[in-house]
């Protein structure tokens, strides 16, 4: 018994501890994928569509049979007495006796069968539970479309700040060439102390963006795995690179792609919101219809001076009745007909929003496409003020070192450096959520 013992925790701790230790590999579209399926946001859209299925059935099943029993039983600890008049009895005219009725307890069993034939409202109940449900869908699928943007957003900046933390690096170590340079030629007396006190300002500022991007980079990780729907400590290794990224997702292609209202799905959520107050317009009509339904009860009953109900020889009276009820309303005071008039109201603001919505969207698609291609040109002008800064960065290098500029001229083309570093690494990242922003509206992802 003990050996097995051992050989269960044995396993139990290696398996806490292959669970603690997982780590995930992940490609940008491996990515979008995993978090379909395990973002938190993703798993919940797909309870609420469960959920509107359920209650689809729920409303369906109202107008379906019902059977409802039930079992009484009574005990009149004090019965009550009846006065009748004497003479029944024999005793004189104009006196009463009391009587009592009945036995004192009594257990009866029933069961009823339902079943509604028509009422409007029910029709409408089943047209509303299909629109809800989808609802829900298309909320659901705005909720992917949502995630899908928002991962390719985390996974980009993750790789922004990596890159980002690359070039620093490499700028540290220049910077420390040019500081070690700068300094021995000072004490050779051929260099200002100005001259190496620049450069050590500089290299400062690199030292402190460089701590703090790599504060940025294990943010960016744990809002990546937040997103993803994972523990956001568990160690994650992105396969790409922006390079990769950009190249992808430089398509103007997609600028000539026209916006199809019926595929959007802000459209479609806007669409499910006016049929729904149509329905509730067509169901305060349809409560003015009358309502008819049936039933069938079947019952037993026994009575007893004491608990004989459980005997085999307890005698059971039996009873069943069946039934049509109608109704009809008749006069509300005009009650109805206000309620019937303010859905009327109500399914004409909706109209209102749906036909701004068609032009928000309108709008959106024509914003997306304007802020990709912009993107795109921000993207090649970084790209091209990149290789000039570098080159007007060296060139100044050779010169300070040669003495023909000062360490102030070199300072400032330093900077100038690595703002075009940063503007670059922003304006790739900007065509990448651009990209996905405008494939969102269009719904070409």
């Amino acid at each position: 018994m003990r050996p097995i013992i051992i050989i269960l925790l044995f396993l139990f701790t290696n398996l806490g501890f292959s669970q603690s230790n997982r780590s995930y590999t992940f490609t940008l579209q491996e990515a979008v994928t995993f978090a379909l399926d395990s973002n938190y946001a993703a798993i919940n859209a797909k309870r609420d569509v469960l959920a509107a299925l359920k209650q689809k059935w729920e409303t369906t099943a109202t107008g379906l049979p019902q059977i409802t029993a039930g079992v009484d039983y009574f005990n009149n600890l004090k019965q009550p007495v009846t006065l009748i008049p004497g003479e029944f009895s024999g005793a004189p005219a104009g006196t009463f006796v009391p009587v009592v009725f009945g036995v004192p307890q009594t257990m009866s069993a029933t069961a009823t069968l339902n079943q509604l034939l028509f009422d409007g409202s029910y029709i409408v109940a089943l047209q509303a539970s299909k629109t809800f449900l989808d609802y829900s869908k298309n909320l659901e699928q705005k909720t992917s479309s949502v995630i899908r943007k928002e991962v390719i957003n985390v996974y980009g900046s993750v790789l922004l700040s990596r890159e980002n933390i690359e070039i620093l690096e490499s700028n540290k170590e220049t910077l420390k060439t040019n500081l070690n340079e700068t300094t021995e030629i000072f004490k050779n007396g051929l260099a200002e102390e100005e001259d190496v006190e620049q450069l050590q300002i500089t290299l400062s500022n690199i030292e402190t963006q460089l701590v703090n991007s790599r504060r940025v980079l294990e943010l960016s990780k744990q809002l990546f795995n937040l997103t993803l729907g994972i523990d956001i400590d568990t160690p994650v290794t992105l396969t790409e690179d922006l390079d990769a990224l950009i190249k992808e997702n430089i398509s103007l292609g997609i600028l000539s792609e026209e916006l199809s209202l019926e595929n959007n799905i802000d459209y479609k959520i806007a669409y499910n919101f006016t049929e729904q107050r149509r329905l509730e317009l067509k169901l305060e009509k349809y409560k003015a219809l009358p309502t008819l339904s049936a039933f069938v009860n079947y019952g037993t009953q026994a009575n007893s001076d004491s608990f004989t109900f459980l005997d085999s020889d307890q005698r059971w009276f039996q009873s069943s009745i069946a039934g049509v009820s109608l109704k009809v309303p008749i006069f509300s005071s005009l009650g109805r007909r206000a309620r019937t008039q303010r859905a009327e109201i109500a399914f004409d603001q909706a109209n209102t929003d749906f036909d701004e919505a068609i032009q928000q969207i309108r709008l959106e698609a024509k914003s997306a496409k304007n802020n990709y291609q912009f993107a795109v040109e921000k993207y090649e002008n970084a790209k091209s003020n990149l290789a000039l800064a570098e080159r007007i960065e060296n060139k100044n290098q050779i010169k300070f070192f040669e003495g023909l500029s000062s360490s102030f001229d070199l300072r400032q083309a330093q900077l100038q450096l690595y703002t075009a570093q940063q503007e670059f690494l922003q304006s790739m990242l900007d065509v990448i959520t651009n990209k996905a922003e405008l494939e969102r509206i269009l719904n070409t992802n």
